[in-house]
């Protein structure tokens, strides 16, 4: 793999500058973000007059703990405008969450908000290994969805060639990296290995593509996925984060130099981390949940955002701004197996060790009888389908499970291709136990 360090001087000199100045530029902007929210949006004068508290309350960074969180349950209770600060006739640019689980969440963009957007994705491409003039394949979904057309803003911020291709028609997704020749590739980690088996289906060799970097978000994704995904296209895979609540990608990126957790993008986002139970703030290094306030959008102000996402903070290295560690989860994907709680990156980790295994899976929950019943469906690797190969992966991964995750799973090996492909977001979890 090519070194893809970007020089000291191309980088945003807030990116390298001191922790005080860092601070100092974080309570201007917090002071005015808490304000424009206060002022413009019924909502936030409501919470924040319930709680007791007022923007002039904050003289420091850590006063911020006074002030109500924001969940996704309020977002949905103003649907579809009610948390615009700014006249809808002002909003540029909407975007919507799908919906499958509820009322959608709406957000808004104002022209200097689709500016910000911009220019922090292109930070977090450049941070990633591409310079201007470099070509993109973007397969991130366009339309509501924020990913595909927020990396195209900062796309064409950063001054890159920009391929559209979105989501799907994934033999046509080969074709074009193999003609068009991109040094860069954004799309879902799981998306990607629906992209590795096309290859192989071609009867390609991924390492021979000119593809340097892939940028992947949107959903949990462990280190040995990053290991696996880096062997067999010979390439950086780094992490990028975003929801569509705080702005969409680009609110956190991993430096390829680095690859040790996302750099937040802390001159417009400003991060806590908290216990998900009790709402306290948790000091940097302790793992809970991610919480966001911004500190620049104009026509949707977020104030203490609770993401579900589970992280800690820790100190720069790459930059001066901090870093989250990768998703290990969200509160919300945790399953409650018979006590124990589990996560599905816990599954893919234990799953990518097992040599005779490909990376697909998805958790099956039913219940039987009493109890919870968990089941792993996953698929044989090429060359390992074999019933004795395929009983001896199944007892690999129950035993993996068992020993570091503590809880009995049942284990079904398909033939290569016989889980479902994502042409997207990975859906992980098919719960079918009772509602009642």
């Amino acid at each position: 793999m090519q070194d893809l360090t970007p020089p000291r001087e191309s980088l945003d000199a807030i990116e390298i500058a001191s922790r005080d100045e860092i601070a100092a530029l974080q309570l201007q902007r917090l002071k005015w973000s808490l304000r424009h929210a206060y002022d413009n949006v019924p909502h936030y004068k409501a919470a924040f007059d319930a709680k007791g508290v007022h923007p002039d309350d904050l003289t420091s960074l850590a006063d911020l703990a006074k002030f109500p969180f924001t969940t996704k349950l309020d977002l949905r209770a103003n649907y579809p405008f009610g948390m615009f600060a700014i006249p809808r006739e002002q909003v540029r640019r909407i975007h919507a969450s799908s919906g499958t689980t509820g009322q959608p969440t709406v957000v808004g963009y104002s022209d200097n908000d689709l500016k910000v957007w911009g220019s922090v994705v292109a930070r977090s491409l450049r941070a990633a290994g591409l310079r201007p003039g470099d070509m993109l394949h973007n397969a991130y979904g366009y339309g509501l969805f924020t990913g595909g057309l927020g990396i195209h803003l900062g796309a064409d911020a950063l001054g890159l060639t920009t391929v559209p291709i979105s989501g799907g028609m994934t033999q046509r997704q080969v074709r074009l990296i193999e003609d068009f020749k991109p040094k860069g590739i954004t799309v879902t980690p799981s998306y990607a290995l629906s992209i590795l088996d096309e290859y192989a289906a071609q009867g390609l060799d991924p390492r021979d593509s000119s593809l340097q970097v892939g940028i992947f978000g949107a959903e949990p994704w462990t280190n040995a996925m990053r290991l696996e995904i880096e062997a067999a296209f010979d390439m950086h895979a780094v992490d990028i984060y975003g929801l569509s609540e705080v702005m969409g990608p680009g609110v956190a990126n991993e430096c390829v130099e680095t690859k040790d957790g996302l750099h937040i993008w802390e001159d417009h986002f400003y991060p806590e981390v908290i216990d998900p139970v009790t709402g306290e703030v948790l000091p940097d290094g302790a793992q809970g949940e991610l919480v966001f306030t911004s500190l620049t959008k104009e026509a949707f102000p977020i104030v203490r955002y609770r993401t579900r996402d589970l992280t800690r903070l820790l100190p720069g290295t790459a930059r001066s701004m901090r870093r989250m560690e990768k998703i290990t989860g969200r509160s919300d994907d945790m399953i409650i197996l018979r006590g124990v709680n589990v996560f599905p990156t816990q599954i893919e980790e234990q799953l990518m060790a097992v040599p005779g295994l490909a990376a697909h899976f998805q958790i099956h929950l039913a219940r039987p009888g009493r109890m919870d019943e968990l089941t792993v469906r996953c698929e044989a690797a090429e060359g390992h389908t074999a019933a004795e190969a395929r009983s001896a992966a199944a007892r690999d991964l129950a035993h993996r499970i068992k020993a570091t995750v503590g809880i009995s799973v049942k284990i079904e090996v398909a033939d290569p291709g016989g889980v479902e492909r994502s042409q997207g977001k990975a859906v992980r979890i098919i719960d079918n136990r009772p509602k009642s």
